[in-house]
Protein backbone atom coordinates (compact mmCIF):
# COMPACT_ATOMS: atom_id res chain seq x y z
CA UNK A 1 0.00 0.00 0.00
CA UNK A 2 1.54 3.67 -0.83
CA UNK A 3 2.35 5.30 1.95
CA UNK A 4 -0.33 8.55 1.89
CA UNK A 5 -3.07 6.52 0.04
CA UNK A 6 -6.22 8.45 0.23
CA UNK A 7 -5.06 11.63 2.33
CA UNK A 8 -5.54 14.62 1.29
CA UNK A 9 -3.02 17.56 1.72
CA UNK A 10 -2.63 20.88 0.56
CA UNK A 11 0.71 22.45 -0.27
CA UNK A 12 1.04 26.40 -0.59
CA UNK A 13 3.87 27.28 -3.25
CA UNK A 14 4.27 23.87 -4.79
CA UNK A 15 3.89 24.81 -8.40
CA UNK A 16 7.49 25.23 -8.36
CA UNK A 17 11.03 24.15 -6.79
CA UNK A 18 10.83 22.14 -3.47
CA UNK A 19 7.05 22.28 -3.32
CA UNK A 20 6.56 20.99 -6.48
CA UNK A 21 9.00 17.48 -5.43
CA UNK A 22 7.31 16.99 -2.89
CA UNK A 23 3.17 17.54 -4.66
CA UNK A 24 4.73 14.79 -7.00
CA UNK A 25 5.63 12.55 -4.72
CA UNK A 26 2.97 13.13 -2.56
CA UNK A 27 0.20 12.02 -5.77
CA UNK A 28 3.07 9.32 -6.32
CA UNK A 29 2.20 7.99 -3.19
CA UNK A 30 -1.44 8.21 -3.41
CA UNK A 31 -2.50 11.06 -2.05
CA UNK A 32 -4.83 13.70 -3.55
CA UNK A 33 -3.14 16.96 -3.63
CA UNK A 34 -4.09 20.35 -3.49
CA UNK A 35 -1.18 23.24 -5.53
CA UNK A 36 -1.07 26.80 -4.94
CA UNK A 37 0.50 29.64 -6.08
CA UNK A 38 0.32 33.45 -6.17
CA UNK A 39 -0.27 33.57 -9.97
CA UNK A 40 -3.15 31.71 -12.12
CA UNK A 41 -0.69 30.82 -15.15
CA UNK A 42 1.72 29.08 -12.22
CA UNK A 43 -0.85 27.29 -11.07
CA UNK A 44 -2.97 26.13 -14.78
CA UNK A 45 1.02 25.31 -15.95
CA UNK A 46 1.49 22.77 -12.83
CA UNK A 47 -1.69 21.22 -13.28
CA UNK A 48 -0.70 19.72 -16.63
CA UNK A 49 1.44 17.21 -15.31
CA UNK A 50 -0.77 15.36 -12.82
CA UNK A 51 -4.17 13.24 -13.44
CA UNK A 52 -7.25 15.38 -13.01
CA UNK A 53 -8.91 13.40 -10.38
CA UNK A 54 -6.18 13.57 -8.22
CA UNK A 55 -4.67 17.44 -8.22
CA UNK A 56 -6.44 20.42 -7.84
CA UNK A 57 -4.94 23.53 -8.17
CA UNK A 58 -5.99 26.87 -6.29
CA UNK A 59 -4.34 30.73 -6.12
CA UNK A 60 -3.29 31.77 -2.82
CA UNK A 61 -1.78 34.64 -1.43
CA UNK A 62 -0.63 33.25 1.92
CA UNK A 63 -0.18 36.99 3.46
CA UNK A 64 -3.86 36.81 3.42
CA UNK A 65 -5.68 35.24 6.48
CA UNK A 66 -9.02 35.13 4.27
CA UNK A 67 -7.02 33.83 1.32
CA UNK A 68 -5.82 30.93 3.35
CA UNK A 69 -8.94 30.15 4.95
CA UNK A 70 -10.84 30.33 1.24
CA UNK A 71 -7.89 27.28 0.42
CA UNK A 72 -8.44 25.09 3.08
CA UNK A 73 -11.99 25.48 2.07
CA UNK A 74 -11.44 24.77 -1.19
CA UNK A 75 -9.76 21.75 -0.51
CA UNK A 76 -12.14 19.86 1.55
CA UNK A 77 -14.90 20.85 -0.77
CA UNK A 78 -12.71 19.41 -3.65
CA UNK A 79 -11.75 15.81 -2.23
CA UNK A 80 -14.09 15.93 0.99
CA UNK A 81 -11.19 16.50 3.70
CA UNK A 82 -8.45 17.54 5.01
CA UNK A 83 -5.55 15.52 6.32
CA UNK A 84 -2.02 17.99 6.25
CA UNK A 85 -1.36 21.05 5.49
CA UNK A 86 2.61 21.99 4.54
CA UNK A 87 3.36 25.96 4.94
CA UNK A 88 6.05 25.65 1.82
CA UNK A 89 5.83 28.93 -0.01
CA UNK A 90 8.41 31.07 0.64
CA UNK A 91 10.88 33.82 -0.80
CA UNK A 92 13.90 35.71 0.06
CA UNK A 93 15.78 38.84 0.21
CA UNK A 94 18.02 40.60 -2.60
CA UNK A 95 21.39 39.89 -1.00
CA UNK A 96 21.95 43.24 0.21
CA UNK A 97 22.74 44.93 4.07
CA UNK A 98 20.17 46.22 6.21
CA UNK A 99 20.68 50.16 5.73
CA UNK A 100 20.91 49.22 2.01
CA UNK A 101 17.74 47.63 2.18
CA UNK A 102 14.02 48.18 0.99
CA UNK A 103 11.84 48.31 4.17
CA UNK A 104 8.72 47.28 1.66
CA UNK A 105 10.86 44.02 0.43
CA UNK A 106 11.82 43.06 3.58
CA UNK A 107 8.42 43.27 4.88
CA UNK A 108 6.63 41.22 2.02
CA UNK A 109 9.51 38.40 3.12
CA UNK A 110 7.91 38.63 6.39
CA UNK A 111 4.41 38.52 4.74
CA UNK A 112 5.01 35.84 2.90
CA UNK A 113 7.13 33.53 5.14
CA UNK A 114 6.38 34.37 8.73
CA UNK A 115 3.09 35.45 8.23
CA UNK A 116 1.84 33.13 5.89
CA UNK A 117 3.16 30.01 7.78
CA UNK A 118 0.98 31.36 10.74
CA UNK A 119 -2.02 31.70 8.36
CA UNK A 120 -1.77 28.04 7.08
CA UNK A 121 -1.34 26.69 10.68
CA UNK A 122 -4.13 28.57 12.33
CA UNK A 123 -6.46 27.72 9.19
CA UNK A 124 -5.64 24.18 9.09
CA UNK A 125 -5.61 23.66 12.79
CA UNK A 126 -9.01 25.19 13.17
CA UNK A 127 -10.64 22.66 10.88
CA UNK A 128 -9.07 19.91 12.00
CA UNK A 129 -10.20 20.88 15.69
CA UNK A 130 -13.41 21.87 14.28
CA UNK A 131 -13.91 18.15 13.02
CA UNK A 132 -12.04 15.84 15.12
CA UNK A 133 -9.15 15.23 13.03
CA UNK A 134 -5.88 14.15 13.42
CA UNK A 135 -4.02 16.43 10.97
CA UNK A 136 -0.93 16.76 10.74
CA UNK A 137 0.76 20.83 10.21
CA UNK A 138 4.14 20.85 8.48
CA UNK A 139 6.61 24.36 8.09
CA UNK A 140 9.20 24.84 6.63
CA UNK A 141 12.89 25.69 8.57
CA UNK A 142 15.82 26.69 6.50
CA UNK A 143 18.84 29.04 6.82
CA UNK A 144 18.76 30.91 9.92
CA UNK A 145 16.36 28.21 11.91
CA UNK A 146 19.57 26.33 13.64
CA UNK A 147 21.65 27.62 16.12
CA UNK A 148 25.11 29.02 14.65
CA UNK A 149 23.15 29.40 11.06
CA UNK A 150 23.89 33.25 10.64
CA UNK A 151 22.12 34.93 7.26
CA UNK A 152 24.33 38.26 6.49
CA UNK A 153 22.86 40.00 3.70
CA UNK A 154 19.50 37.72 3.33
CA UNK A 155 18.33 39.09 7.48
CA UNK A 156 14.74 39.06 6.45
CA UNK A 157 14.85 35.45 5.72
CA UNK A 158 16.96 34.32 7.99
CA UNK A 159 14.40 36.17 10.28
CA UNK A 160 11.68 34.24 9.52
CA UNK A 161 13.49 30.84 9.28
CA UNK A 162 14.57 31.32 12.58
CA UNK A 163 10.45 32.54 13.66
CA UNK A 164 8.70 29.88 12.10
CA UNK A 165 11.12 27.38 14.55
CA UNK A 166 10.19 28.94 17.61
CA UNK A 167 6.50 29.25 15.95
CA UNK A 168 6.34 25.58 15.32
CA UNK A 169 7.37 24.20 18.38
CA UNK A 170 5.10 27.10 20.61
CA UNK A 171 2.04 25.67 18.53
CA UNK A 172 3.02 21.79 19.33
CA UNK A 173 3.31 22.69 22.77
CA UNK A 174 -0.31 24.63 22.80
CA UNK A 175 -2.18 21.49 20.80
CA UNK A 176 0.15 18.96 22.71
CA UNK A 177 -2.75 17.01 23.77
CA UNK A 178 -5.70 17.75 20.93
CA UNK A 179 -4.19 14.85 18.51
CA UNK A 180 -2.48 17.60 15.89
CA UNK A 181 1.00 16.64 15.08
CA UNK A 182 2.36 20.02 14.13
CA UNK A 183 6.41 19.36 12.73
CA UNK A 184 9.50 21.41 11.60
CA UNK A 185 11.41 20.30 8.35
CA UNK A 186 14.42 21.58 6.77
CA UNK A 187 14.94 20.85 3.28
CA UNK A 188 18.45 21.57 3.03
CA UNK A 189 20.38 23.73 0.73
CA UNK A 190 18.25 23.37 -2.74
CA UNK A 191 19.08 25.21 -5.74
CA UNK A 192 15.77 26.61 -6.72
CA UNK A 193 14.41 29.91 -8.12
CA UNK A 194 15.08 31.50 -4.65
CA UNK A 195 19.06 31.25 -4.86
CA UNK A 196 18.70 33.31 -8.11
CA UNK A 197 17.85 36.91 -7.32
CA UNK A 198 16.36 38.92 -9.95
CA UNK A 199 18.92 41.56 -10.09
CA UNK A 200 22.91 41.52 -8.58
CA UNK A 201 23.43 43.79 -5.75
CA UNK A 202 26.62 45.04 -5.23
CA UNK A 203 27.00 43.43 -1.68
CA UNK A 204 25.67 39.93 -3.93
CA UNK A 205 28.74 40.87 -6.32
CA UNK A 206 31.63 40.70 -3.81
CA UNK A 207 30.16 37.40 -2.10
CA UNK A 208 29.23 35.72 -5.35
CA UNK A 209 32.61 33.70 -5.85
CA UNK A 210 32.20 32.34 -2.08
CA UNK A 211 28.31 32.18 -2.49
CA UNK A 212 28.64 29.39 -5.00
CA UNK A 213 31.77 27.59 -3.21
CA UNK A 214 28.37 27.47 -0.50
CA UNK A 215 26.37 26.25 -2.73
CA UNK A 216 29.05 23.79 -4.65
CA UNK A 217 29.57 21.97 -0.96
CA UNK A 218 25.97 22.15 0.49
CA UNK A 219 23.24 22.21 -2.05
CA UNK A 220 21.68 18.83 -2.80
CA UNK A 221 18.42 17.66 -5.12
CA UNK A 222 15.17 17.68 -2.71
CA UNK A 223 14.82 14.10 -2.87
CA UNK A 224 15.90 13.82 0.83
CA UNK A 225 13.54 16.32 1.71
CA UNK A 226 10.67 15.14 -0.26
CA UNK A 227 10.92 11.50 1.74
CA UNK A 228 11.17 13.09 4.98
CA UNK A 229 7.89 15.12 4.02
CA UNK A 230 6.23 11.81 3.18
CA UNK A 231 7.09 10.14 6.67
CA UNK A 232 5.97 12.98 8.31
CA UNK A 233 2.52 13.13 6.34
CA UNK A 234 2.10 9.66 6.78
CA UNK A 235 1.13 7.72 9.44
CA UNK A 236 4.62 7.34 10.92
CA UNK A 237 3.86 10.41 12.64
CA UNK A 238 0.31 9.57 14.14
CA UNK A 239 0.38 10.56 18.00
CA UNK A 240 3.72 12.61 17.64
CA UNK A 241 4.06 16.23 17.67
CA UNK A 242 6.78 19.07 17.99
CA UNK A 243 9.29 16.97 15.35
CA UNK A 244 12.01 18.26 13.47
CA UNK A 245 13.41 16.59 10.43
CA UNK A 246 16.49 18.28 8.94
CA UNK A 247 18.16 17.23 5.02
CA UNK A 248 20.90 18.87 6.54
CA UNK A 249 21.96 18.38 9.52
CA UNK A 250 25.50 18.46 11.22
CA UNK A 251 26.34 14.58 9.85
CA UNK A 252 25.20 15.62 6.72
CA UNK A 253 27.06 18.53 6.22
CA UNK A 254 30.20 16.78 7.35
CA UNK A 255 29.40 14.71 4.52
CA UNK A 256 28.97 16.93 1.79
CA UNK A 257 32.22 18.84 3.20
CA UNK A 258 34.56 15.86 2.84
CA UNK A 259 33.49 14.73 0.37
CA UNK A 260 33.40 18.36 -2.24
CA UNK A 261 37.27 17.71 -3.34
CA UNK A 262 35.93 14.71 -4.92
CA UNK A 263 33.08 15.57 -6.06
CA UNK A 264 34.69 18.80 -7.69
CA UNK A 265 37.56 16.31 -9.23
CA UNK A 266 35.35 13.84 -10.96
CA UNK A 267 32.95 16.68 -12.15
CA UNK A 268 29.48 15.06 -9.49
CA UNK A 269 28.51 18.34 -8.30
CA UNK A 270 25.10 18.86 -8.89
CA UNK A 271 24.08 22.25 -10.29
CA UNK A 272 20.87 21.57 -11.21
CA UNK A 273 17.97 24.08 -10.63
CA UNK A 274 14.90 22.73 -9.33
Amino acid sequence: MKQLENRVAVITGSTKGIGRAIAREFVRQGAKVVITSSRQENVEAALREYPKDLVHGHVSDVSSYASVESLVDAAVRRFGALDCFINNAGISDPFTSVCDSDPAVWSRVIDTNLKGTYNGSRAAARYFLSVGRRGKIINMAGSGTDKGSNTPFISAYGSTKAAIARFTFAMAEEYRNAGLSIMLLHPGLVRTEINHPERTTPELQKQLKTFNIILDIFAQSPDLAVRYAVKMASSWSDGKTGLYLSALDGKRKKMMLLSYPFRKLFNRIDRQTY
